[in-house]
């Protein structure tokens, strides 16, 4: 226990560092001494292996330009990023040409993990000197491990088939190439990965934010679980037709026919989970009130900003940008109008779209609930039910579920240091008269911090957990699973109702007893859900995909075509409050998977391009 304390002390202040620091001692480690001394070192060993915890995604910045940050929300229907020469969603991607890019950084670290499952030894104890025992070897490379198939599993998702690798090639070496594997074998070998090394991970530590980033054997049961559901879905499951002509060069096919067995092998693999989590190993992160009652605004927003029971796995302590540097999601999200704003702030925008899709404070979509209206303005703040606007409010912002209100910033609404009223209307403090401004007349509100802000004792910045993997969604996943395998079971709703009962509306069981044994229903439900419960946190790129509904129009998944906003040039505040199209955005078939870079597919004899882009 010793040596494992002292891996997490070592190892996650330098995780925290840049990635160039970590690149400069990759570099020393691999160019300046050679193998045998980097793995006798027990130092520079475990030095080795954290350089493999590099390629862990930063889900707390949502506007850098590549793979490994937080794009997703902004390549989907969930936000509009107003940022000169950065229109991503008006980008035609090709091979030669995706921002979103996750090829050649991973396979770098599945590299260095192979070398260092290859190379890493026990390190004999002699006298007071450092040393690595069996027990400690064990635990290490179950990390690298790990980390070797979240990596395989980040590619799959993103550019489906891809070559397994397993053999820490010279990538200097031009005679070495690889052909993917088919989707079956790519899933076998994550599956198979995980399984072996569950048991040698740890239990989560639920006292120690430190450890978030050291993979769990929690993390790794919830990885396979969304693992297998990706497996049976539409995607990557017979139901994308281009997709099922595409073969190697030898005339391997590596896209499945449909198989209704996956979805008992996703169930299976969920349950698994989800009898682990619920053995007191994970919670839903939950605050109550003085009387008792579920407090669901403060469960929403403490949920990304403190560690918590919820978390099952985090880059951990992720610094989220200085409001100074205007930097981070923190420092972009500020309209312009409030303290801290500046002409370059508030251009992280809410679609209208997703703004239509949370619920009421009565649990009901606004197309079906009586509390719903977009004609004028309330006149006594009591209209409200939820007590969270003031009279002069637009009546599409009232009544609606808590999480509407820890997401979108809404016009009108006072910003939470200064108490500015903000407007994004013509005329307003924070309106259209400067290039960087929210184009849709919302701003992005979720997962910043409310105290950060440069002035007086407010803290500038603040590191907090970016989290990667949570149980809601893993309820969600589970309730999707059983509701494709059987959907009479109970378990459907009950999963989908712990997650609204945290939310604070009306269980689904109570307000819609009318769904219940109704696949399709049941499924719409499912999805509904996962919309509003994960919305900005980057899994909505990848759902619509693996659904296959990413073709729809918008407000159905769709991604491509008008997206909307308000109307930000009318002359009237009435005005304003006009649905109006903000961005019409691009997409074909090809979308569904991205494409293998063009130099790869160049420099290789083997790599076939994924359907449309040749």
């Amino acid at each position: 226990m010793k040596r494992i304390k002292f891996l997490f002390i070592f190892l996650f202040p330098l995780i925290l560092s840049s990635c160039s620091d970590f690149l400069d001692v990759s570099d020393e480690l691999a160019e300046q001494r050679d193998y045998e001394s980097i793995f006798n070192s027990p130092t520079d060993t475990r030095r080795w292996l954290m350089d493999v915890y590099l390629g862990i995604p930063d889900p707390s910045d949502m506007h850098a330009s590549n793979g490994y940050k937080h794009p997703w929300p902004i390549l989907s229907d969930e936000i509009d990023l107003n940022a000169q020469a950065n229109d991503w969603n008006l980008e035609i991607i090709t091979p030669s040409h995706f921002r979103a890019n996750r090829w050649g950084g991973l396979w770098q670290r599945v590299r260095q993990a192979n070398i260092f499952l290859e190379r890493a030894h026990v390190i004999p104890k002699s006298g007071d000197a450092d040393y690595i025992d069996d027990v400690e070897l064990v635990y290490l490379k179950a990390q690298a491990r790990f980390f070797r198939a979240y990596y395989h599993y980040l590619l799959f998702e993103l550019y489906g088939p891809i070559p397994v690798i397993t053999e820490s090639a010279d990538p200097d070496n031009t005679k070495i190439d690889y052909a993917r594997n088919s989707v079956d074998e790519v899933v076998q070998f994550i599956y198979n990965e995980l399984t072996d090394i569950a048991d040698d991970l740890r239990d989560p530590d639920l006292s120690a934010e430190s450890t978030l980033a050291i993979p769990t054997k929690g993390t790794a049961l919830a990885l396979r679980a969304k693992l297998m559901v990706y497996a049976a879905s539409p995607l990557y499951n017979g139901g994308y037709a281009n997709a099922l002509k595409v073969t190697n060069k030898d005339g391997k096919r590596l896209f499945p026919d449909y198989d209704a067995t996956k979805w008992q092998k996703a169930l299976d693999a969920c349950q698994s989970f989800i009898d682990y989590a619920e053995s007191g190993n994970y919670d839903l992160y939950i605050e109550y009130d003085g009387l008792g009652n579920i407090d669901a605004d403060k469960s929403i927003y403490e949920l990304h900003n403190f560690y918590n029971s919820e978390i099952i796995f985090a880059r951990s302590s992720v610094n989220w940008g200085n409001v100074v540097s205007q930097s981070g999601l923190d420092g972009v999200s500020i309209p312009r109008g409030a303290r801290g704003g500046t002409q370059s702030t508030g251009k992280i925008a809410i679609l209208q779209e997703l703004v239509d899709d949370f619920f009421m404070i009565d649990g009901l979509p606004i197309d079906e609930s009586p509390l719903y209206s977009e004609t004028g303005f309330t006149t006594n703040a009591s209209e409200d039910q939820t007590g969270k606007t003031e009279a002069g409010t637009f009546k599409m912002y009232i009544n609606r579920e808590p999480r509407f209100y820890q997401c979108v910033f809404f016009n009108g609404r006072r910003w939470h240091i200064g108490n500015e009223q903000i407007w994004f209307n013509k005329g307003g403090n924070s309106d259209n008269r400067v290039p960087s401004h929210a184009k849709s007349g919302y701003v992005s509100y979720k997962r910043i911090n409310r105290t950060v802000y440069n002035q007086g004792s407010h803290p500038r910045s603040l590191y907090r957990p970016g989290v990667l993997m949570r149980l809601a969604e893993f309820y969600l996943l589970y309730a999707e699973a059983l509701n494709e395998v059987n959907p009479n079971d109970g378990r459907v709703l009950d999963y989908v109702d712990k997650i609204r009962e945290r939310a604070g509306i009306p269980l689904l069981a109570n307000i819609k007893p009318e769904i219940k044994g109704n696949r399709e229903l049941q499924r719409e439900a499912i999805r509904a859900e996962m919309r509003v419960e994960l919305a900005t946190e980057g899994q909505r790129y990848f759902d619509v995909r693996r659904w296959m509904i990413a073709g729809n129009e918008p407000g159905k998944g769709g991604q491509g075509g008008n997206f909307h906003g308000m109307d930000m040039e009318a002359t009237t505040l009435e005005g304003f409050y006009t649905r109006t199209i903000i961005e019409e955005r691009r997409w074909d078939e090809s979308m569904y998977f991205a494409p293998i870079p063009i130099e790869e597919i160049q420099n290789s004899k083997l790599l076939v391009q994924n359907p449309g882009y040749n």
